[in-house]
């Protein structure tokens, strides 16, 4: 089955309707419509009718949410269309931004503020002049097609979504299966690292994924040091993991295999990739009665 046409509502534009015709045009390359639907258009399994509707049936690529009862889950035509592609789950938490977007639209800006414990007015102080240029440029066009610069933006936008949830979910199972805990004990109470060896599958970006797998494990209270490869590199970057007070690499800055040690003392880049003689670096950088 092939999809035609990506239907959604005229008049303003926001963030969810934007988002979810982001993503179908990524995936399908058609013309997207800003118009009311007809019975027929919402019979068509070949054409996406997003954010109008009140209908929500996949299997007939309808995606609209303002049907839904009022104590139905927060749910906005986005999330629908992420469901649908079976992107939601993953994307849920790994993109932060998402559930603030689904309370906007769902539930209006002021019981979102409260969810996200901020004042009401920070939601407009957060807009930027991209939101505002993109939402108003996209709302004035009664069709666009994938010749129109706001639609090739648009696909852009659908891509990097689709390709970092993905790609996230990828590193995470990479990370499961290779990442290794060491636990470095000292005077007082031990601090614990993750560790990353060197491999060709990380070496593009060694630490993408990694803070989303701490909190994956719920290790995140855990872990003070991360030991990652440099991507510069040969040897391994040290990090303070939250910025933890452990450790502070201005300790270790006059080490022979130490290239750089940052005056702050949360990282360090150290040409050694033995893993014991890494772990000599992480023991000596360990701040004595730190907490």
């Amino acid at each position: 089955m092939t999809v035609q046409l990506i239907l959604t509502h005229p008049g303003s534009a926001h963030k969810d309707d934007f988002l979810a015709c982001s993503l179908l045009a990524y995936l399908h390359g058609v013309p997207i419509q800003r118009r009311e639907p007809t019975d027929e258009d919402l019979a068509n399994p070949l054409i996406c009718v997003v954010d109008v509707g009140s209908s929500h049936d996949p299997e007939q690529n309808n995606f609209d949410h303002h049907q839904f009862p009022r104590d139905a889950p927060p749910l906005c035509a986005l999330s629908l269309v992420l469901q649908s592609i079976g992107l939601y789950e993953d994307a849920l938490s790994f993109c932060a931004w998402l559930r603030p977007a689904e309370w906007l639209d769902s539930l209006g800006p002021n019981e979102a503020a409260k969810l996200m414990g901020i004042p009401r007015t920070a939601l407009g102080e957060l807009n930027s002049p991209l939101d505002m240029t993109l939402l108003n440029r996209f709302a004035k066009q009664a069709e666009l097609t994938p010749e129109s610069p706001i639609y090739q933006v648009m696909c852009m936008v659908g891509e990097d979504i689709v390709n970092y949830v993905r790609s996230l979910r990828e590193r995470l199972d990479y990370l499961k299966k290779h990442g290794q805990y060491w636990l470095i004990e000292t005077a007082g109470e031990p601090i614990q690292a993750l560790f990353l060896e060197k491999s060709d599958t990380i070496s593009e970006d060694p630490s993408f994924g990694v803070n989303a797998f701490i909190e994956s494990e719920g290790k995140e209270n855990e872990i003070q040091a991360l030991v990652c490869p440099d991507r510069r590199g040969e040897g391994y970057g040290l990090t303070r993991y939250n910025d933890s007070p452990r450790l502070d690499f201005t300790q270790i800055e006059s080490h022979e295999d130490v290239r750089f040690a940052h005056k702050r003392g949360f990282v360090a880049k150290v040409s050694a990739t033995d893993p014991t003689r890494l772990k000599e670096l992480l023991e000596s950088a360990i701040v004595t009665g730190g907490s």
